[in-house]
Parts: structure tokens; sequence; C-alpha cells
């Protein structure tokens, strides 16, 4: 199952830092087991939507020059409040520094202007097919998709033919 964290980029500078929203709805089937009596984003997804947020950050920078954008490690993550539904968590990205197949950047995910959440984040970008040579072809396929789905979130993002 695959969660999309991220609702609406409002800004981001390349090379530097993203500001992105995720509105938590009642609907979020997750909600339903975390917790019935006190429904709450658990801490894991609110640390994939600093993820998620840090990789378009990434993507973006870069103009799509790689399929393939994983978190390698999360470091120093302090959980300080909790997300309910109704409410906005605003996800920052910063970048700190870059070299040329990983990133660490700092994020804080903030609900009504109080910290909930914060890492410093390692991440790491390639191609398929550095490591898988017979599927080369999922790399132009990949950034295609990553590209409409960039042009979704991101109002000042260009538009994608489908192709």
């Amino acid at each position: 199952m695959q969660f999309i964290l991220i609702d609406k980029i409002l800004e981001l500078n390349k090379g530097s830092d993203i500001t992105a929203i995720k509105t938590l709805s009642i609907a979020e089937e997750y909600l339903k087991d975390h917790f019935p009596r006190f429904p709450v984003m658990p801490g894991v997804l609110m640390l994939e939507g600093l993820f998620q947020a840090s990789a378009w950050l990434v993507r973006e920078s870069e103009d799509f020059a790689h399929s393939m954008v994983i978190m390698k490690e999360a470091r120093n993550t302090k959980y300080a409040g909790f997300v309910s539904p109704g409410q906005t968590l605003t996800i920052k990205a910063n970048i700190l520094k870059q070299d040329e197949t990983t990133t660490t950047l700092k994020a804080t995910g903030e609900v009504d202007g109080n910290v909930a959440v914060s890492s410093k984040l390692l991440l790491e970008r390639f191609n398929i097919k550095d490591r898988r040579p017979d599927r080369q072809s999922l790399d132009a396929y990949s950034i295609r998709k990553l590209r409409q789905q960039f042009a979704l979130l991101y109002d000042k993002a260009e538009p994608v033919l489908n192709q």
C-alpha cells in the first residue's frame, strides 16, 4: 500500500527549500486503527510526509534526472505533537548538503505553528539502469509518471502531456 502524504506544494526553491501541506482527513483508512477513540496520524507517516516533500525538492532541483530517490537515513527524529483529523501538517525541508549521489536535508512538520515532527534526512538518488541495466526502460517511464504527479501537486510545475 502506498500513501501520498503531500496534498499540495506551496513553495519550492530549487536547490534550497520546499514547503508543502497535508491536511488529515477523517476518511484516511489507517485512522480506523490508529486510534479508534483518538485518531491521529501515525508518527511513521508524519516522517514519510517529510521524506516525500524532501524527495520532490531533490527531484525538481535536478530536473528529474534520477528515477529513484530513497531515504537512506532519518536521524534525530523527534515527535512533539499530534496531527488530528481536520488539521494541516505544514512540511518544510531545507537542503543542508549534497554530493553526487546523496542529499542531506533538515525537515520539520508543523501544526498551527507548533513543531509536531522534525528530522535530519539522508536521501540517495540514482537511476534504475545503474543497478539493473536490464530494466533501463523503467527510468523514462518512472520519471514521466513522477513529473505528472508533481504537476498535480505544484501549480508552478510545467504541465506534462500523457505519452
